[in-house]
């Protein structure tokens, strides 16, 4: 079950952990937007030159992108079938999103090469707020346990202050040999004018 979050970079702008490591994807190539909610990556994803699948349980505010490199599938996750993702993706982004039985589809359904980035709550969020349920919070190392078949290229948890205080968990990582890091992210000019 989904449980209502707000992002730890901000409700309404990609997140800066996306967008450090979104140049690791080969350009032009089909990226997934996993529970892709309002679509804030979508636009990012598209302004960059990728096609795009964008998938969640409701994709009222994801119709909007529905084009010629932009397909939105709707599929609650948690339910249905998890070879309704596809497969072969370039690259797959998840934030705000925790559904275990759902972390093996992910990692098979990149394509060699493919990168995953990933970024959601851990353990220790709930002194700050939602969710609070441990069952939408990561463990210390979770995401390393769980995606042992790809090559780490990236990987923080812990807490952060801002835009609102939160504990998270983030991952970059290659279905493949690590290739040559992206440039750091100025984070100031990233907040103003996200």
């Amino acid at each position: 079950m989904q449980e209502s979050t707000r992002s730890p970079q901000s409700s309404t702008a990609p997140s800066v952990w996306v967008h450090r490591f979104l140049p690791l994807i080969k350009p032009g190539g089909l990226v997934l937007d996993l529970a892709a909610g309002s679509g804030r990556h979508v636009r990012l994803l598209r302004d960059c030159g990728f096609a795009v699948c964008a998938v969640d349980r409701d994709t009222t505010a994801l119709l909007a992108f529905a084009g010629p490199y932009c397909e939105v599938r709707r599929i609650d996750l948690e339910t249905n079938d998890r070879g309704q993702l596809g497969d072969h993706y370039d690259g797959i982004i998840v934030t705000n999103y925790l559904h275990r039985p759902l972390l093996p589809a992910i990692a098979c359904a990149l394509a060699p090469g493919g990168v995953l980035i990933y970024e959601t709550f851990a353990r220790g969020n709930e002194r700050f707020g939602r969710p609070r349920n441990p069952d939408f919070l990561l463990r210390p190392g979770e995401l390393l346990e769980a995606f042992t078949t790809l090559t780490v290229v990236a990987f923080e948890q812990g807490e952060v202050s801002g835009p609102r205080p939160a504990v998270i968990q983030r991952l970059a990582a290659v279905l493949g040999p690590v290739g040559p890091l992206p440039e750091a992210v100025d984070l100031d000019i990233l907040r103003s004018t996200g």
